[in-house]
């Protein structure tokens, strides 16, 4: 297995602000100009965006932390995406519920959740001992305790 990526604390103050805020802005925005055109395509991208709040997760030491770049993440591609959508003025092809903004938090939720997931996940692979390390359980020795042969 190879190397565990850099925590996100250990990253370039302008490094952290490209991927945990420029980003998912980005990506948001990008999902947000595809809701008026294609609801697979937004769809598709959601999921994306999903895969890419597990995996933002696992620049994280515990759950705890990937979730709390999660909250964040999730809650900054929300706001790009609505404010794409809206400035487009495109028909959403997917609805956006009674209250669009309300998406905000659901996306913070969510991204939380998911990042949570990834923080978790990445300990135990990164802290994981390979198999050539792990002693090797011995055998009990074959004892006869009763009966015939």
């Amino acid at each position: 297995m190879g190397e565990p990526p850099p925590l996100f604390r250990h990253r370039a103050q302008n490094h952290q602000i490209l991927l945990g805020g420029v980003i998912p802005f980005v990506f948001g925005v990008v999902v947000g100009l595809v809701l008026g055109v294609d609801a697979t395509t937004y769809w598709i991208l959601a999921a994306l965006a999903g895969v890419g709040g597990v995996l933002a997760g696992f620049e994280h030491p515990d759950g705890w932390g990937g979730a709390d770049r999660g909250l964040v993440g999730g809650a900054i591609y929300a706001l790009g995406l609505l404010l794409a959508h809206y400035i487009s003025g495109a028909h959403a092809k997917v609805s956006l519920g009674s209250f669009p903004p309300f998406l905000i938090i659901v996306s913070a939720i969510v991204g939380m959740l998911l990042g949570a997931v990834g923080g978790r996940v990445g300990r135990s692979i990164w802290t994981r001992t390979p198999a050539e390390e792990v002693p090797a359980e011995e055998e009990p020795p074959l004892v006869r305790t009763s009966g015939p042969l």
